[in-house]
């Protein structure tokens, strides 16, 4: 249950509490923080450089065009399945939806600390900046949005971003929505796969938004932990929703009856996703299906495992 967040955390498969994950713990910090005293660079300075390199290497907008700009956001570093899915959208978006690599990732993830796999962690900072940044590249009256958030959701309506010892936050509705009307974005596709994440369609909703979240308000989702590749909505939704169609809005419809099959079978209660879409961002995605050119369906293959049982 993706309710549950706050249990041991765990590190290179080590469980919380035991010398050795302290000893791995103390390793990773005093790496990285010394590799970041050597460039004289603070957390929130390296990650708005890894965003801004990403950001400075999109395609142009271009006029006359629905360009699709995409944000993904991998909250919990704890576990690999969060980090898979957004790697997974980035594809998705490059190759599927054809948006020509102007994607911007944030990862909490130890991978997100190795020179080769360097990648923004996911702060509410980062988010904010990294949104900033998409907005000023976006035309809002032409372009589109789809942001997607993969973590841990409470009860109370908060995401999960965590990578200890180095990040551990909460997001809350009015946070995320603050950070997206500051962007200037207007045409806003946002995806939560979280659970109790429908307690964010409130704070998120307007005419210009399509929002889909992976449970209702008060139900969790499922299928993330330390041996899990993918969540159950992200697997329906991203990979064979959109493997399917690229209408968000028809792959929604397949992966809720998806997930719902999944869990009577399975013996868990309803998560029960949630969709609400504004009056006006239909006709936005109608405009850019219309005027893109789908690509070939995009298999799922994650890298190795660094948790759980099959985790070197």
């Amino acid at each position: 249950m993706r309710g549950e967040r706050r249990r041991p955390p765990r590190l290179f498969g080590l469980r919380a509490g035991t010398p050795a994950q302290f000893a791995v713990f103390a390793l990773l910090l005093g790496l990285v923080a010394g590799a970041l005293h050597a460039a004289e660079e603070d957390w929130d300075a390296r990650d708005r450089r890894l965003i801004d390199a990403a950001l400075a290497a999109m395609p142009a907008q271009r006029p006359g065009e629905v360009d699709l700009y995409v944000v993904g956001m991998a909250g919990d570093g704890q576990e690999d399945v969060f980090r898979n899915e957004v790697l997974h959208l980035e594809r998705t978006a490059a190759q599927r939806l054809g948006n020509g690599g102007r994607t911007v990732t944030l990862v909490n993830h130890p991978d997100a600390l190795e020179p080769a796999t360097e990648r923004p962690l996911a702060t509410l900072a980062g988010l904010r900046h990294a949104l900033a940044g998409v907005g000023r590249a976006m035309d809002p009256d032409e372009d589109v949005l789809l942001l997607f958030l993969t973590t841990h959701g409470s009860e109370d309506h908060h995401l999960a971003a965590i990578l200890p010892p180095f990040v551990d936050e909460e997001i809350s509705p009015a946070e995320l929505r603050e950070a997206l009307d500051a962007s200037g974005i207007r045409h806003r596709v946002v995806v939560v796969s979280a659970c109790f994440s429908g307690g964010f369609i409130p704070a998120l909703s307007d005419p210009d938004t399509l929002v889909i979240t992976a449970a209702r308000a008060d139900r969790p989702s499922f299928g993330c932990g330390v041996d899990a590749e993918l969540t159950y909505f992200g697997g329906a939704w991203l990979i064979d929703g959109l493997n399917r169609k690229t209408d968000f809005v028809a792959a929604y419809k397949d992966a809720a009856r998806a997930i719902a099959k999944r869990e009577r079978t399975e013996g868990f209660p309803r998560s029960h996703p949630q969709i609400a879409q504004g009056a006006r961002i239909g006709t936005v995605l109608q405009r850019w299906r219309e005027t893109s050119t789908a690509g070939a369906a995009v298999a799922f293959d994650p890298p190795p495992p660094m948790f759980g049982e099959d985790s070197p």
